[in-house]
C-alpha cells in the first residue's frame, strides 16, 4: 500500500509558476515511477508528466513540454512539478500517481497506475 500526499496548489495568475510536491508513504520509494495527472472540469483524466524510479528519464505531454519539469527526491520520497508559464487551460485538480515499474518505459493510461493521491487543486486566473 502506497498513500500519496499532494500539496502546493493554489491561485495564480496567467505567466505564473507553482510547485506541486507529492509525498508517498513507503518505504521502497525508489522502486515506483511516478506520474502527474489532470483533469479539468467536465474533461477526462490526463496524463501530464512521469518520472522512471531511476529519474533518467521524464516524459510530459505535448501541452505542457518547455513549462513544467517532474522531478524527484528519493530520500525525501517525494515526486515534485514544477510549473512556469501557466495558462488558463492548465486550472486543474491535479493527482499525483505510482507504479511498480522497473523499466524505462513510462506510463500514460491512468488503468496502469495502482496508487493515486487525493489531488491539489490548480486555478490560473486570467
Amino acid at each position: 500500500q502506497v498513500l500519496l500526499a499532494e500539496s502546493g496548489g493554489g491561485l495564480v495568475q496567467v505567466g505564473g509558476s507553482l510547485r506541486l510536491s507529492c509525498v508517498a508513504s513507503v518505504a521502497t520509494f525508489s522502486r515506483y515511477q511516478m506520474a502527474w495527472f489532470r483533469q479539468a472540469p467536465g474533461k477526462e483524466r490526463e496524463f501530464v508528466a512521469g518520472i522512471t524510479r531511476s529519474g533518467g528519464r521524464t516524459s510530459a505531454v505535448d501541452s505542457v513540454k518547455g513549462r513544467f519539469t517532474i522531478s524527484r527526491d528519493d530520500a525525501a520520497n517525494t515526486v515534485y512539478l514544477q510549473m512556469n508559464s501557466l495558462e488558463a487551460e492548465d486550472t486543474a485538480v491535479y493527482t499525483c500517481a505510482s507504479r511498480l515499474e522497473f523499466s524505462e518505459y513510462i506510463a500514460a493510461s491512468i488503468h496502469e497506475y495502482a496508487y493515486w493521491g487525493q489531488g491539489t487543486q490548480v486555478t490560473v486566473s486570467p
